[in-house]
């Protein structure tokens, strides 16, 4: 790995067998990070940077300013969100299988007595996969139909830089579990982006186009996502 230095802006450079160049800047503090192909020299990396100097410093103040959640304890009466709504958390100790039920203004958690704090989350992180995986395969078939494409198959787990990524030959959709909690319309924006990268590998004008084409309002929709606080360690899209 290698290092630019912009000003301030310290920037991990990583040399890999791919085609294009990649810029990535990630939160929580604004890390600046460049994937580059292996024949391109350092130079070259560097004035692509310097051009992309006031892009990278608007992610950075974006990521700086955003709301932070307060760390999750799994406890009684504290606040958790399924799909964009705000719940109360309730906490039952039983000698039982643990289990998790929502209600009007409440989430149910029930573990066994004594059950730690990451036992907790672990329980909860399986109940909102569960839901995700019950909501998502009818708006694949939405989707895929609309764009005229097809993925193989699609997976959920927590991602700690990205909302969502797509194996492009293997047409794989991976989603971020913690699009669980966020509104409906945001897990939709997600899935149509990855979708539209069977269509077109990169970030372009292309791309762009068909994002364009396929759902008119998804900027609206990206800005609504990365206006919602993050997790206490959390990402951006």
């Amino acid at each position: 790995m290698q290092e630019l230095q912009l000003g301030n802006i310290t920037i991990d450079v990583e040399k890999k067998d791919i085609k294009n160049i990649h810029l990535s800047v990630y939160p929580p503090n604004g890390k600046v990070r460049i994937a580059a192909p292996n024949h391109m020299e350092l130079d070259t990396i560097r004035v692509f940077a310097i051009n992309k100097l006031k892009w990278i410093k608007k992610q950075q103040t974006t990521f700086r300013n955003q709301d932070r959640e307060t760390p999750r304890e799994y406890i009684e009466k504290e606040s958790h969100y399924f799909q964009g709504e705000r719940y109360l958390l309730t906490v039952t100790e039983e000698h039982a299988k643990p289990k998790v039920n929502l209600h009007q203004s409440t989430i149910e958690l029930f573990i066994r007595p004594g059950a730690s704090e990451e036992k907790r989350k672990e329980i909860l992180d399986d109940w909102y996969r569960s839901e995700m995986k019950k909501i998502i395969p009818d708006l694949l078939s939405k989707w895929e139909a609309k764009i005229g494409v097809k993925a193989s198959d699609f997976r959920i787990k927590l991602m700690r830089t990205k909302w969502g990524s797509c194996n492009i030959e293997k047409k794989r959709i991976w989603l971020n579990l913690e699009l669980a909690k966020k509104p409906l319309i945001c897990l939709e924006y997600i899935l149509v982006h990855e979708l539209v990268h069977l269509l077109e590998r990169n970030h372009n004008d292309r791309f762009i186009r068909y994002m364009n084409e396929f759902m008119p309002k998804w900027r609206m929709h990206r800005d609504e996502l990365n206006r919602l606080p993050f997790r206490h360690t959390d990402w951006k899209y």
